[in-house]
């Protein structure tokens, strides 16, 4: 049996093979041949599996589903929430990765091999595709979104829930590590201001029209494939997090990605288009706009934060270069916010003085 092992394994736990190698050998009657594969900011890690002839499966371990009896409780009596939620999705007409062999009571999934070409990567290598693949994302979305209106009862997505304590713990989790921990501190002067905007800001966000929100349809969780008539397919991944939000709030993950940039020019054309394919109200397409810059300044300030505490809490320093253009995001929304909305006026002042120039102008 050829393994190759990873470089490093979830805290705490010890990365266990051996159901894996059982699960192919099942599955394929194949001896174990893995390669590593890169992963994101989560502890699961992804492993390419060489297979019989020419096919190749990716396995992904779940830390959470081989940790100790204690810490498996959720997941006794219901299938893990991305196999739940991938099922919703497919069932719904959904891309969705296809499932191929699982033993998550060892924490292992064997699922469909869908390449390395995310949509982040077909774009260094094809940016002339940029407008008609951002075109299929936000249809493909508006779509998706029109399909889960009633969700089933019980489902995974409607237990959660962007509320106010989320939405506002989010944004203190910004204040604590992309101001605090990096020597940004609010003045002390604007501590009391500041919070109370949050307070009302999270209100704000909770309060608008909800639906299915994957919550980070984003160009690293968007797979770029062919279908078999050669047109270009976009498939989800990175979905088990999905929860009830904002409508908008996906548009914002994939329209103000931290690791694309955008003039305002083609994010407003392809408001236009996802607004056409929603079929929104003349009231609704009015509104989207700002509505979009809102739910910005609250997802982008997480982000910013969050990038930094990966890095001192989780040693992965990969994301710091995205905390910049991140925070400048918050700023161009703010800016644009700003004469029409007081909170957001005064919370633009207030962030530039605690980051100077990083907000932009």
């Amino acid at each position: 049996m050829s393994v190759l092992r990873p470089l490093s394994k979830p805290p705490g736990l010890a990365l266990d093979f051996e159901p894996l190698a059982a699960l192919v050998k099942e599955t394929w009657g194949a001896e174990l041949v893995t390669t590593p594969m890169p992963g994101g900011a989560s502890t699961r890690r992804y492993f390419r599996l060489t297979l019989p002839g020419t096919k190749s499966a990716v396995a992904m371990f779940v830390p959470e589903g081989a940790a100790p009896e204690e810490v498996q409780k959720a997941h006794v009596a219901a299938r893990w929430p991305f196999l739940e939620v991938r099922d919703l999705l497919a069932d719904r007409g959904i891309e969705v990765p296809a499932i191929l062999a699982e033993d998550t009571a060892n924490g292992w999934l064997v699922i469909e091999d869908l390449g390395d070409d995310t949509l982040a990567n077909w774009l260094l290598r094809n940016p002339s595709d940029k407008g008609a693949l951002y075109t299929k994302a936000v249809t493909d979305l508006a779509r998706a979104q029109g399909a889960l209106a009633e969700l089933p009862e019980g489902s995974i997505v409607t237990s959660r829930t962007f509320d106010v304590e989320l939405l506002r713990w989010e944004i203190e989790h910004f204040k604590e590590w992309g101001l605090d921990a990096r020597d940004k501190p609010l003045a002390a002067a604007d501590v009391d201001t500041f919070g109370a905007i949050a307070d009302r800001l999270a209100r704000r966000v909770a309060s608008l029209p909800q639906g299915f929100v994957h919550r980070d349809y984003q160009s690293r969780n968007l797979m770029v494939g062919e279908s078999a008539s050669g047109a270009l397919r976009l498939v989800w991944i990175d979905f088990q997090d999905a929860l009830l939000g904002p409508r908008v709030y996906d548009l914002v993950a994939l329209l103000n990605d931290s690791y694309q940039e955008f003039d305002r020019s083609f994010v407003a054309a392809r408001l236009e288009e996802y607004a056409d394919a929603a079929g929104l109200s003349a009231a609704d397409r009015a509104s989207l706009a700002e509505t979009f810059d809102l739910v910005t300044v609250q997802r982008k300030l997480k982000d910013a934060g969050r990038f930094v505490f990966i890095e001192r809490k989780k040693n992965n320093p990969a994301f710091l270069r995205f905390v910049t253009p991140t925070i400048r995001k918050v700023g161009a929304a703010l800016a644009r916010l700003a004469p029409r909305d007081q909170d957001m006026a005064t919370l633009r002042d207030i962030l530039a003085r605690a980051l100077g120039d990083e907000l932009g102008s």
